[in-house]
């Protein structure tokens, strides 16, 4: 009864903890109404090295009294070109004007206005534009959104009449250039929309007198604007490639000196170009379009520094780490994905040598110093990722040769990291460097998280706010090494202890980690946290040995299932505009324009999966262990049989990595950054079992069966420290028989009278005898270590 009623209640822990997880969010106060009037004032180009007291008194003036923050310029197309950005402006969504593009650069803004009346404008390409929106490009964006929002709308400049034309050409009142006393224009309508110029090129001069010409423009609209009005000015697009980050500020009632921030970015500090539309509307009370906004609504938080100079260097800082993220990251994951390649094909040989013969004929053993570079190589390969991380720790970015301090600081961290595990007591064990290798990855992924996931933000293992996907929690390789690392901890701490308290190990290490990478405080991935948790049932389900059967695959099934089904109905309860991706994906579906979001989806896997480099960590990991460590010869089939939680937990993560980089739409990357951290560990170990293959022990006459839910053999978690082998009761003719003994442990003969048993290290293998240092073996016969494993 109890082997019948546990899965039943460890799966319902799992999806307790899930939707736990995934359900408690901040308590957050809608944005209320805070202004008569919105003026968006847009600079193409703007970034924060371009303002200072001299070259822009009025925009610092502004910032000063007002809040500022980092603005990603996303759009439909990379780089955002001028026209894209005041085209995702006034959308509210992802845009992109229609017509060729320039490789790698913007091409000059042709976009013809009409003025038939000498009031308002007309752009007559809008509709070929709206066309293109809605049919070629997957986020279903409808080009003037916000100007439909409202009853009147201003537009002052070729840019503003692109971001205020609604959806069939017309702009309610248009002039072309800022006049000089603008105060009647901006008073007309509660909304206006002014072009102040463009920033370009790398000049510092030129940059230098276009930004002080469009300081001087802001200064008469903020002389003339409306009693009781929020102006926001923001940097709307790129000039050229590569993307950067460029300037908010916010001036208004209750924008006093803050940092800017919104829901979309869950960041202080950062705001997205799609933020804009719905911030005006929020701000002026308007209900949003009947087709939502990507964007969410900004608002102020504290905590900006008082001196305005220390607060914008913080923005500053970013964009420049930002800028060198992108170029350090390509050819960090090319390197890794090289090195782990390399290092895969010089495993094999080792492989194939590594299992001693018992008579005189046999190849030569391989030398056990070259085996002791190759684990070291291993496990330096195995906390590549992590080291990367950490190195972030440190301005790298800020120096001239920013890739080379990059690589002195990840190479010094990986060394120490490499020493650590080295040096650990425990290493001469069998799964020694794994559990220290896990243990190492979970730390240091977890520790940032919980800190705020600051060293993931523009870090060459996180992700960049330059590309709008994420800025705040876990990235999609921090995702797959923390799964990676929280699995294989969780594996190794079951495989201490006894067969029937696996699989509550498991739960606890694992639920652990689901609440971490789901909740809005720390992770923030409601997908990941999903797959984490199907992962972690499989690895639940198997942990205290068999195989993984069709009731076990069910109760897995149904786990994933529930969290999913639970975390979607308590999430479509919310507002809508409060709701999660997949709260607002089913609702898109009830609407019927899911088909969007499943076209976006598959769009980004196929995208992803040809371009990353991750991916070729993915098939190359997967090739080594399925032509090489799941062959007779490999080692892994072996080690599976001796320690079923290794096997759970390498198990769990196969099905976690992929599910939640499918779900995400990051293909196989999800999957590669899981296999940088799991397919080493798994050849260093499956070495260490082949090398020990035909060692003979005595057997441990008083061990009493212990049958755990699924298990296939009596254990008692593998002598007293509790972390060994799993192993058969002796019985009729293969009671002689006894496990592989661990790392270091030389192969006891089989004297009469047996000598007396002592635990090894780490592993309950007995100390040598005398026999055994004579270099006797034991009677002919299998050990229980092949039985288990065959």
């Amino acid at each position: 009864m109890r082997r019948r009623i546990a899965p039943i209640l460890l799966t319902l822990v799992v999806v307790a903890l899930g939707i736990t997880a995934l359900t408690v969010r901040p308590d957050r106060e809608a944005p209320g109404r805070t202004a008569d009037f919105v003026v968006l004032a847009g600079v193409a180009g703007l970034r924060w090295e371009d303002v200072d007291p001299q070259t822009t008194p009025t925009l610092w003036r502004m910032a000063q009294d007002g809040s500022i923050g980092s603005l990603s310029v996303r759009s439909a197309h990379r780089p955002t070109c001028p026209v894209d950005g005041w085209l995702t402006l006034g959308a509210g969504s992802y845009a992109a004007w229609n017509g060729s593009r320039q490789s790698g650069g913007c091409p000059p803004a042709q976009v013809a206005i009409e003025q038939p009346d000498g009031i308002g404008a007309n752009l007559p390409d809008q509709e070929s534009v709206v066309l293109h929106n809605q049919e070629r490009l997957p986020w279903g964006t409808v080009p003037g959104a916000l100007s439909e929002s409202v009853r009147c709308s201003v537009a002052v400049g070729p840019g503003a009449a692109v971001a205020a034309a609604r959806p069939f050409g017309r702009v309610d009142r248009y002039v072309p250039a800022l006049p000089a006393d603008p105060a009647g224009l901006l008073g007309s309508c509660v909304l206006s929309i002014v072009d102040l110029g463009t920033v370009a090129g790398e000049d510092p001069v030129a940059r230098a007198t276009a930004a002080r010409a469009a300081d001087a423009r802001l200064a008469r609209v903020l002389a003339a604007r409306p009693p009781r009005s929020l102006v926001l000015v923001a940097g709307v697009s790129d000039t050229e490639a590569p993307s950067r980050l460029h300037v908010a500020v916010a001036d208004g009632p209750g924008w006093e000196r803050g940092w800017l921030t919104s829901a979309s970015t869950g960041r202080e500090g950062y705001l997205q170009l799609v933020d804009l539309a719905p911030t005006a509307l929020t701000a002026l009370g308007r209900p949003m379009p009947e087709r939502l906004f990507l964007g969410r609504p900004a608002e102020s938080v504290g905590g900006r520094p008082a001196d305005l100079a220390a607060a914008i260097a913080a923005p500053a800082d970013a964009d420049r780490e930002a800028a060198a993220q992108r170029r350090v990251a390509d050819w960090f994951f090319t390197l890794l994905a090289g090195a782990q390649v390399l290092l895969a094909v010089a495993v094999l040989p080792l492989l194939r040598r590594a299992r001693r013969h018992a008579g005189p004929y046999g190849p030569e053993p391989v030398s056990p110093r070259v085996v002791a570079v190759v684990e070291l190589l291993l496990i330096a390969a195995a906390l590549a990722v992590p080291a990367a991380l950490l190195a972030d720790a440190v301005p790298w970015w800020r120096g001239d040769h920013a890739g080379v301090y990059f690589a002195g600081v990840t190479v010094l961290l990986l060394v120490a990291a490499t020493a650590v595990v080295r040096l650990a007591p425990g290493h001469a064990a069998t799964l020694g460097p794994l559990g220290a290798v896990a243990g190492l990855t979970t730390l240091t992924v977890g520790m940032d998280v919980l800190t705020g996931a600051r060293l993931q933000l523009n870090g060459v293992v996180g992700y960049s706010a330059l590309e709008g996907g994420r800025y705040a929690g876990l990235g999609t390789v921090g995702l797959g090494v923390f799964l990676a690392g929280a699995l294989l901890s969780a594996g190794w701490l079951a495989q201490r202890v006894r067969r029937s308290w696996r699989p509550p190990v498991m739960v606890a290490v694992g639920g652990a980690a689901v609440l971490v990478v789901g909740s809005p405080y720390l992770g923030a991935d409601p997908i990941g946290a999903i797959a984490l948790t199907a992962g972690l049932s499989v690895a639940a389900a198997i942990s205290a040995g068999g195989w993984l059967t069709i009731s076990r695959l069910a109760w897995a099934t149904m786990a994933g299932l529930a969290l999913t089904i639970g975390f979607a109905v308590l999430d479509l309860r919310r507002p809508a505009a409060e709701r999660g991706s997949l709260g607002r994906f089913l609702a898109a579906v009830g609407d019927g324009t899911g088909g969007l979001t499943v076209h976006r989806s598959s769009t980004a896997n196929f995208e992803t999966l040809v371009n990353s480099p991750l991916t070729v960590l993915a098939l190359a990991g997967a090739l080594l262990v399925w032509f090489a460590l799941l062959q007779p010869w490999g080692g892994l089939m072996r080690l599976f049989g001796i320690y079923p939680a290794i096997r759970a937990a390498m198990a769990g993560t196969a099905v976690a990595a992929v599910t939640g980089g499918v779900l995400g739409g990051d293909a196989l990357d999800v999957a590669g950054a899981a296999a940088a951290v799991v397919v080493p560990m798994a050849a260093l170990a499956a070495l260490r079992v082949l090398d020990h293959s035909t060692d003979r022990t005595l057997p441990d006459a008083g061990r009493q069966r212990d049958e755990g839910p699924g298990g296939t053999g009596g254990d008692t978690g593998g002598g007293p420290d509790g972390d060994g082998p799993d192993r058969p009761t002796p019985t009729g003719a293969g009671a002689g028989t006894a496990r592989t003994p661990d790392r270091g442990a030389e192969p006891a003969a089989a004297p009469t009278p047996p000598a007396p048993r002592s635990p090894g290290p780490d592993t309950g293998a007995q100390e040598p005898t005398a026999g055994a240092a004579a270099g006797k073996r034991a009677p002919a016969g299998r050990s229980s270590t092949e039985v288990t494993a065959s």
